[in-house]
């Protein structure tokens, strides 16, 4: 619904452009030098509506009906066809909605698969309010254009052209053409027909080029972007498990998941499959730093069978498993940050072995199914995930009901 104090804003404001305008006008003293002042500006104004007439364009219009006379006459004939042709097919479509929306009224309940052919924009109602500043500003260009469109005509038919203006009523923006109505009335009809349907004719050429354009948009802007170095983050759900301080935001570019690199939105998803399909992956730590970062822990089972050693409502520490040349199911509560960060990521301990210093594979110990993914993306610190995999991929929907169960690690 449109905001109440905007509401009180514009009708205020009409109110005292109104009362000042009156004011003016029946003051002795100033009534003659403000209606100069008008006329000298082309404005005239009442009860809610504002005019602005002038005629600095009449020469660009003379020049723009004069150019190229054949050419313009058979444009203007398609416009006319055109014209014909959008006003039966209209009063079909009207005369379908209306019959439409009289059978809904006289249903019990309306049919959920009826739908209107047609549907009136109401700012506030179907129109969001955010969205008015571009309602207004393409309706107003769409007036500018449609009159453009019958003053060209009435030149090139000969009708004098006076000049070109621009209102608004309330909130709602248009233009016009003032044309010299005997030179309009003492032409054929069908050169009225011309000048009439040149309006409706270049709102449909408008149309068709704004079409293409947003069509053609990526090639257009495309030498001022560069593509393939990640995937764009766009929108980040409030109760999302991404969400948070340690989280992605709206703007960051991910560039890598795991060890997998992110070019564009169709790796992010298959970078999250492979990770879904594959074990967990490690992070070579040296054993000096594994007994440094280490503390003891109370080490059990979960119900599935894996095991755990810190504590369920820690969000720094994560349960690593490791072996070494003794044992083979070794557990420690380690930092998952200072675990991971800085540290190449490795299978087995063979893939820690390519230096001097000796350095142990420690793999996240986390219930089945589950992972510990390691998120780049600029300009941002790492975001550490933990959790199912799909819940970074699956929409809204999915992430609400299976936010609980993933975690960010701070």
């Amino acid at each position: 619904m449109i905001p109440i104090p905007l509401v009180v804003l514009v009708m205020g404001g009409w109110c005292a452009i109104y009362l000042a305008d009156t004011l003016l006008k029946a003051s002795d003293s100033l009534k003659t030098s403000y209606e100069e002042w008008l006329t000298s500006y082309g404005l005239s104004i009442s009860p809610f509506h504002i005019r602005w007439q002038t005629p600095v364009f009449n020469r660009l219009f003379y020049d723009w009906g004069r150019w190229k006379p054949r050419l313009l006459y058979q444009w203007f004939n398609l416009g006319m066809v055109f014209g014909i042709i959008a006003m039966f097919s209209s009063i079909l479509l009207l005369g379908k909605t209306l019959i439409q929306t009289l059978s809904q009224m006289l249903m019990e309940a309306p049919s959920p698969q009826s739908e209107r052919m047609l549907q009136v924009v109401v700012p506030g109602v179907n129109l969001p309010v955010s969205q008015l500043t571009y309602f207004f500003t393409a309706i107003l260009i769409s007036g500018v254009i449609h009159e453009i469109g019958h003053g060209v005509a009435a030149i090139r038919e000969q009708v004098r052209f006076n000049g070109f203006g621009i209102f608004i009523f309330i909130v709602y923006p248009g233009a016009f053409v003032d044309l010299f109505t005997t030179h309009l009335q003492l032409i054929s009809p069908v050169q009225q027909l011309r000048i009439f349907c040149a309006g409706v004719w270049h709102n449909f050429v408008l149309g068709v080029l704004s079409l293409v354009a947003l069509f053609l948009l990526p090639v257009i802007l495309f030498p001022l972007y560069y593509t393939g170095v990640g995937a764009l983050v766009l929108d980040v759900t409030e109760d999302s498990p991404a969400n948070g301080p340690r989280g992605l935001f709206v703007g960051d570019l991910v560039t890598q998941l795991q060890d997998c690199s992110v070019h564009k939105v169709e790796d992010w998803n298959s970078c999250l499959g492979i990770i879904s399909q594959e074990p967990q992956i490690g992070y070579c730590i040296s054993a000096a730093a594994l007994q440094q970062l280490s503390f003891p822990a109370r080490v059990y089972k979960r119900l599935d069978g894996t095991v755990e050693c810190c504590s369920n409502s820690s969000l720094t520490d994560i349960c690593f498993s490791y072996s070494n040349h003794v044992d083979a199911h070794l557990h420690a509560c380690l930092p998952a940050r200072k675990t991971i960060e800085a540290n190449q990521v490795c299978r087995s301990n063979a893939d820690c072995q390519k230096d001097s210093i000796s350095s142990l594979c420690v793999t996240p110990s986390l219930e089945n199914h589950t992972r510990l993914i390691r998120v780049k993306h600029s300009p941002q610190m790492d975001m550490l995930f933990v959790g199912h995999p799909p819940h970074l991929q699956y929409t809204e929907a999915a992430l609400r009901m299976c936010s609980k169960q993933a975690k960010l690690i701070k």
